[in-house]
């Protein structure tokens, strides 16, 4: 993976990072438990994509 690709996988996780941030402050906020539910699905799919390119970067740090 060259530089470029490596810094935008990192970019992408910070991103990932951010949005789950900004879901748990919105959980924090709501009483709608429909609302609620529905965020932490979104949490978890963000959660699972963090964790995928993560792995990428270990994978690529091991090569």
């Amino acid at each position: 993976m060259t530089q470029k690709e490596l810094l935008y996988v990192e970019d992408a996780i910070g991103h990932e990072q951010n949005i789950k941030s900004i879901i748990n402050e919105s959980i924090n906020l709501m009483e709608d438990n429909n609302l609620i539910s529905f965020l932490n699905k979104e949490y978890k799919k963000h959660d699972a994509m963090e964790k995928k390119l993560v792995k990428l970067l270990e994978e690529c740090s091991n090569e």
